[in-house]
This record gives structure tokens, sequence and C-alpha cells, in this order.
């Protein structure tokens, strides 16, 4: 299909160990600067033992970006700085722009068996958006989207826009998309992404083909002779272009599929502070350490 994305990498998610002794899985991160501009991390938090995940994360800092957590079951309690304080539950998405810095806590525990399901997306900011007061989106679950279209394919729609109809979280500087997409069995679904624009996609749950049409970058590497089904825990960063396609066969498929404008600026990045600089980056660890990190504000 002309100007169809193609698959330019395959990444497993792979476990790591984060917090007060989290143990998720991290799609992408560190290591992958700067493949996935204006992106920095995903993790996936699904866990139905509650030892991998109770401990948290408790109070940390943030300064230069934005985390986007998705609950789908379980939930995640936060506090912060600024006195905020509430739960994110099933359905919902905090959307948080750190900008200045803030420091907070993140406590997920499970539902009534124990079992917590979600994620979490850093998300850059622009340099001159890095030192701007930081603010929250809660999004209630009913607040988003959701499409049902012809062909049986389900999507909510946390940002971006399907036809007349557009997510909540709006106004972004990346211009993000995030969409939760479900396509039943034997099914194909064509959906149109701006050239210029970083895309992937991260299936959740089911098995779906992507690129059905064959044309994979990668697949000469994986020495995969045809366009090969895509599982749980597994993301396939897109090449440029102006559409994707996924097929299903005979199970359904479930994945998210996030884009958004490159910043193409330079990253300097420590823990959970991003900044354009070393010098911004030491500046605001120097902040943490004497206590003038959090800014005030009117």
């Amino acid at each position: 299909m002309e100007n169809a994305r193609k698959i330019s990498r395959i990444f497993n998610s792979k476990p790591v160990l984060e917090g007060a002794g989290v143990t998720l899985k991290r799609a992408f991160g560190f290591s992958q600067l700067p493949l996935f501009d204006p992106f920095l991390l995903l993790d996936d938090f699904r866990s139905s033992d509650p030892q991998e995940y109770l401990k948290g994360f408790p109070w940390h800092p943030h300064r230069g970006i934005e985390t986007i957590t998705y609950v789908l079951d379980g939930y995640v309690e936060h506090a912060d700085s600024m006195g905020n304080r509430g739960i994110i539950a099933a359905g919902e998405v905090q959307w948080m722009s750190a900008g200045s810095g803030i420091i907070h806590e993140e406590m997920p525990f499970g539902n009534k068996d124990g079992r917590i399901e979600g994620f979490q997306l850093w998300a850059n900011l622009p340099g001159s958006q890095k030192m701007t007061p930081p603010c929250y989106r809660s999004i209630a679950a009913a607040q988003i989207p959701f499409l049902q279209l012809e062909n049986g394919v389900a999507i909510r729609i946390v940002s971006g826009r399907i036809g007349a109809v557009e997510g909540p979280a709006s106004g972004i500087a990346i211009d993000p998309e995030y969409l939760d997409v479900t396509l039943p069995p034997d099914t194909t679904w064509t959906h149109p992404i701006n050239a210029g624009r970083k895309a992937f996609a991260y299936v959740i749950a089911g098995k779906g083909i992507f690129n059905p049409e064959n044309d994979t970058e990668d697949l000469h590497c994986l020495k995969i002779k045809s366009a090969p089904f895509i599982e749980n825990d597994t993301l396939l960063l897109f090449s440029d272009g102006e559409r994707i396609t996924v097929a299903t066969k005979k199970e359904p498929v479930r994945f998210l599929l996030v884009s958004g404008n490159p910043l193409n600026e330079p990253v300097a990045w420590n823990g959970p502070i991003v900044m354009n600089s070393r010098e911004e980056l030491q500046k605001a660890f120097e902040e943490f350490r004497n206590g003038t990190f959090v800014k005030k504000t009117n």
C-alpha cells in the first residue's frame, strides 16, 4: 500500500525493578533514545501478584516531562507537593505535566482479586515548556470517547481525533494521539497517521498482523519470511508514512497506538528528570538537594 508505514523495530518488553521494589515490564526506555522522540519510556505494570507492586513509588521528583498513567484494572493512589491527592481507577487516565518540578508518590493496589493492570508513558516536554508550572489532567473513564466501527473495531480515544470525535487530552505541545484499539477476529483496520510523526503500537492482548502487506524493514534481520503475528508484550516502532494497517485471523488483538510530533531537541536525562543540557540537569538535582526544586506559583 502506497505510503504505508513499515515496521522499523520490534521490541519485547523486559522485566525491570523500579520504585521501592516494583517488578514491571519496560517496553522501551533510556537505551532506545532517540528512536521514540518525543516519547521517552513505556512501562507495563500488569500483575496478579501484590508482592510485585505494593511497595510502589514513594516520594520522588519529576521535571521536564509528562507522565501519562492509564489504568485498566485496580487502582493507583497518588499525592504530590502541590497538595493534590487522589486515586486513578480502572478505565481512567492521569496526564501529569511535571513542568518546572513536582514531587509525588504513586502507590498501586489491586482489585478484589489482587490484580492490577496499567501502563505509564513518559513524553518529553519541549525546552520552552520545561520550566512552566506543573499541572494535571485527571480523565475519568466516562470522559474517554468509545467508538465501535461497523467492522467491530472498538477504540477508546485518550488523545487525538478519529473523524469528528476527539479525545479529552488536547492542547499538548507534541499533539499526541493515544488510542486503545481492539480488533475482533477476521478483521482488517487501516488508520491514518500524518507523515513526520513518530508512531508505535504495544500489543496488550491477543495477536494480530501489523503491516499485512509484508513490507517490513525488520523481517530480514529477524529471519522472518512473512508478516508475523505480533502478540502480548510486544512493541512495534513504525517508520514514516501516512497509515498503518492491522489484521486478525482467528483471534482478536488489543493494542495501544501512540503517535506524536518529534521535538528534535537534545536530551539530558537522569532518572525522573529530563532536560536539554547537562547543566540544566545538574541544576535540577542541586535544587532538589537544597529544597528549592518545587517553584512557588501565584
